[in-house]
């Protein structure tokens, strides 16, 4: 009997030009923990890895010396569009988009059912990226 692989994305990751500012965001946000800061001096390049509670999914927030940013407004570019943080409910998602427009981020799409039924709002981080907060 052979095991079947069981796929996953087991991460995603970020190019940001202020590593520590879009660490914060994530942790105190979307109830995250973070590893150790990685360093490569030589290619100027910093990372962290964000785990979610059940350490299966995570984030890695980049930054390196020679990576630009270009003018063009993040989701509406070719290559991800957002991704989807899910927090567990309707009420969950209703709090924390509150939460965030009371901390001054910009909430790009209000709390709402969409057309293919996700209940969801979208927030942009500190940088930019859109952000799906969905039930």
């Amino acid at each position: 009997m052979t095991k079947k692989n069981i796929m996953k994305i087991e991460h995603i990751a970020i190019w940001v030009d202020d590593l520590e500012k879009m660490r914060q965001f994530y942790l105190n946000y979307f109830d995250m923990t973070s590893g150790e800061k990685y360093t490569n001096i030589k290619k100027g390049f910093a990372a962290y890895f964000l785990t979610f509670g059940g350490g299966k999914t995570r984030i890695e927030l980049m930054n390196r010396l020679d990576i630009i940013h270009e003018p063009a407004k993040r989701g509406f570019i070719k290559g991800i569009a957002h991704f989807a943080i899910s927090v567990g409910g309707k009420e969950e998602v209703n709090n924390l988009t509150e939460r965030l427009r009371t901390d001054n981020y910009i909430i790009e799409s209000e709390p709402r059912t969409t057309g293919d039924g996700y209940y969801e709002s979208v927030v942009l981080d500190p940088e930019g990226n859109y952000v799906e907060i969905s039930a």
